[in-house]
């Protein structure tokens, strides 16, 4: 693997775990509460993050473009059609997790980014465009561009969607995670650009934060228990 891809990987996980540092400096130096504090520097580390991940693949951005990638309308039309693919098995997976392992669907996670987002809506930047770039380089571009290299599609995008569900800390949802990162990798594969399972990614946080943006605890709750009546019924026929 190249030397750059694995800087980019470190950058990450520096990223990743430099608000066991950071915060707690922006909490002593600045009036703020340790919630603003870890939320501030999510928001400054994410950037940074993707500003230096950008530095180290600016050779790869200067690459002149394979001839075997998609031309634009396709790569357009894919990723349309992308959206709708991650959001299928998606719904499949968490129908799959609810039926047979009993896991609730709600996503913790997504509740928490939700929590962050509404006290401070700057942070919705976060997960709507630059995580989605970040993980799609990180998961997608490095993880199982290289291991399909030297395996094959199917082992390269189970492994790199198992670590993509992992490093999302929530390992009962993996299934979701995982289906998620499949379609991201057939959508690269397929179209050979990363851009393209990047817009995907970024377009499917967007929708899910935009709409829970705007909904209530209780709307959730009761949205939640309307996709389980709908999944029992699916499920009893």
């Amino acid at each position: 693997m190249p030397k750059r891809y694995w800087w980019v990987i470190i950058s990450y996980i520096i990223m990743q775990f430099s608000g066991i540092l950071m915060a707690p400096l922006l909490l002593v130096t600045f009036e703020i509460t340790r919630y603003q504090a870890v939320t501030y520097w999510a928001i400054i580390s994410f950037i940074l993050g993707l500003i230096v991940v950008l530095l180290l693949l600016r050779k790869d951005m200067q690459m002149t473009r394979s001839h075997e990638a998609s031309r634009v309308g396709v790569a357009v039309a894919w990723s349309i059609i992308g959206v709708f693919m991650a959001y299928f098995s998606q719904g499949i997976a968490a129908m799959l997790e609810m039926q047979i392992f009993g896991i609730d669907p709600g996503s913790e996670n997504t509740q928490n980014i939700m929590n962050i987002a509404r006290a401070t809506p700057l942070f919705l930047l976060v997960p709507a465009i630059i995580a989605p770039v970040l993980e799609e380089i990180i998961f997608r571009k490095i993880i199982f561009g290289q291991l399909y290299m030297r395996t094959n599609f199917f082992i390269a995008a189970l492994i790199s969607a198992f670590i993509f569900g992992i490093i999302h800390g929530e390992p009962q949802h993996i299934l979701v995670y995982g289906s998620m990162g499949l379609v991201f990798a057939f959508l690269y594969v397929k179209t050979k650009r990363i851009l393209v399972p990047i817009f995907v990614h970024a377009a499917m946080n967007s929708i899910v934060v935009l709409l829970q943006y705007n909904l209530t605890p209780e709307d959730i709750e009761r949205m939640q228990k309307q996709l389980q009546d709908l999944q029992a019924i699916i499920f009893g026929f």
